[in-house]
């Protein structure tokens, strides 16, 4: 292989299905080219499991802390101070994963509305950039965002799925744009995979948000269906396939772009 080198943005490293080998599976990533790798961070508790979790890999694993819309049921103020005391520590790079989802709807509108304002303001006093979901929440999601423009520091709309239009107002407010195996599905990833070439280099990064969305392109799918970080290769080689660039140049680009939105120096 190339001599690339990969970050890993979003990977749910908590989850359950890696509490067995995860020592193992670090190890693999790091022999597939991923030398960093964000653990993502979805209710207070969890938080403070990937920021601990980082602790036993230093410069090589770094978290997200925040509130999943799924969980803003639970979002209050001993959430926000949970939030507000993690991300003073070093190794927490950015604020969530926040966002609205209106797809499952486990949350209502109005408590994923005021749990995402909440985490809005949290990443500009503590300067931290955001980590954002949205499923089927668009309108609400670019207009609350809109809303918060003076306060509303870097972050990445993180597992991109939506159309060309939400991609190019998401870029109109510089946000990066995060791609997940989703573009190795011929079948849901059609329409992204038909514009994804619109992403430009300086707005890309790549993830896996493992152990979800494990690239239908694989040859040899593991049989317990998991997907891991040292699968980032598969989304590198379909968007080589599918864009102007080469793989060095992606993943030159998606490294570079994740250094500097999290800063991960």
């Amino acid at each position: 292989m190339e001599n690339i080198e990969l970050v890993d943005i979003g990977a749910n490293l908590t989850h359950k299905d890696f509490s067995a080998d995860l020592d193992n599976v670090i190890e693999e990533a790091l022999n597939n080219n991923i030398s960093k790798i964000i653990v993502t961070g979805t209710t207070g508790q969890e938080s403070f499991k990937a920021a601990n979790l980082t602790k036993n890999y230093p410069k090589i694993l770094y978290s997200t802390v925040g509130v999943h819309p799924h969980y803003a049921n639970d979002y209050c103020h001993a959430e926000e101070e949970i939030i507000i005391e993690l991300s003073a520590k070093s190794n927490v790079v950015a604020i969530g994963e926040c966002g609205l989802d209106y797809y499952r709807n486990f949350s209502t509108k109005t408590n994923q509305l005021n749990a995402f304002q909440g985490q809005i303001e949290i990443a500009h006093e503590q300067k931290l950039p955001l980590f954002m979901h949205q499923r089927d929440a668009h309108d609400d999601f670019i207009a609350l965002l809109r809303s918060n423009s003076k306060i509303l520091e870097k972050g990445v709309v993180h597992c991109f799925t939506g159309t060309k239009q939400m991609l190019y107002e998401y870029l109109d407010m510089d946000l990066y744009i995060g791609v997940t195996g989703w573009i190795c599905d011929e079948r849901r990833g059609k329409n992204l995979q038909s514009f994804v070439k619109d992403i430009p280099l300086e707005r890309l990064l790549i993830e896996t948000d493992c152990p979800y969305l494990i690239p239908r392109t694989l040859k040899n799918r593991p049989k317990n269906n998991r997907n891991e970080p040292k699968y980032l290769i598969e989304i590198l080689d379909t968007l080589e396939m599918l864009t102007p660039y080469s793989k060095k140049e992606i993943a030159d680009a998606s490294y570079k772009n994740a250094c500097n939105l999290f800063k991960l120096y």
